[in-house]
Formats: C-alpha cells, structure tokens, sequence
C-alpha cells in the first residue's frame, strides 16, 4: 500500500498509509489530519489546498482549469499548491510529501 507524507503546519509529520484511489483530502481525513475539505471534494472551494512537496510536483498529472480556478481562491499559494481533493493516490504516488499551508 502507498504511504505519504503530511507536513502540518507546526512542521510535525505525519507519515500515514494512502489507500490506491483514495484522494489527498480523503486520506487525510482517514489519518485525523487538519485539512478541511468543506466542499467535500467537489471541487468547489480551496479548504483542501496543499503544497506539494517540489521533488513530488513533476510527478502529478497537471491541474486542471477548474482546479487552477479554485486554488485562485485560496490563501498562501505557491508554486506547486493542488487541491487535496484532486490528488488521487496510486503506486506511482509511494512517499508523496505534501504541506499544509499557515492560515492566514
């Protein structure tokens, strides 16, 4: 099974098993991580935004437009912010780090 990585935003770590075919959002919510996904996943806020770890970035397939529409919406973007709720985990994805963001 794949496992991944949350950075809180203490920096704490939360090294946790992630399911095939379960998203970011879900996986955290699985593990009792703070990322809050009020949309539920429908891509329809940015509650699930995520910044991807830089070596992970290239590895994930590229946002889409209503994606990159909904993380215009969210606090603290960088470079690699995704949507939790649009990262679904594969093999391919074993180890992927990502940060949750500082409130603003």
């Amino acid at each position: 099974m794949p496992k991944m990585t949350f950075i809180d935003r203490d920096g704490s770590r939360h090294d946790v098993d992630a399911p095939n075919g379960l998203s970011v959002l879900e996986v955290a919510h699985k593990h009792d991580i703070d990322l809050e996904g009020a949309c539920e996943g429908s891509l329809a806020c940015a509650t699930c935004h995520v910044i991807v770890d830089p070596e992970w970035a290239g590895k994930l397939s590229d946002a889409t437009d209503d994606e990159e529409d909904m993380l215009d919406l969210a606090f603290g973007l960088e470079e690699t912010s995704r949507l939790g709720c649009q990262i679904v985990m594969t093999d391919a994805l074993d180890g992927l780090v990502v940060h949750i963001p500082k409130q603003g």
